[in-house]
């Protein structure tokens, strides 16, 4: 078994899709119209474990939009250059909360996705 993805809830599929494909560089897998929803999936560049996107259905659903690491980094994406990453992320208008620090597991630093989410860019 291998984890495939993650349900990542967001309030518009379009406005997501064009966050994680176009200024992330994630890559469009799957995006079909189900009638009442669309199952949309996209994974980063260098493959493993993508995302499902979910438009949110209900109040709960929306108030968890952007939150659902309680506030915590709790996305990670692993580079193998880190420079090149952080300024192609900068670039396209990605916000980093803080500049680059080196931790014993690498150099890091922390950004948000439009929708809130924090995450750690990570490279050695």
């Amino acid at each position: 078994m291998r984890l495939s993805a993650l349900t990542l809830i967001v309030p518009d599929y379009d406005a997501a899709i064009a966050f994680y494909c176009g200024q992330m560089g994630f890559v469009l897998d799957e995006d079909i119209d189900q009638g009442h929803k669309r199952w949309v999936r996209v994974t980063p560049p260098g493959g493993g474990a993508g995302f499902v996107l979910a438009q949110a259905a209900d109040d709960r659903q929306t108030a968890a939009i952007g939150d659902q690491g309680a506030g915590r980094v709790w996305l990670f994406l692993q580079t193998d250059d880190f420079a090149a990453d952080h300024a192609r992320l900068l670039a396209a208008g990605v916000t980093f909360e803080e500049a680059p620090r080196h931790e014993p597991y690498g150099t890091v630093a922390v950004f948000r996705d439009i929708f809130g989410n924090r995450w750690d860019l990570i490279g050695s």
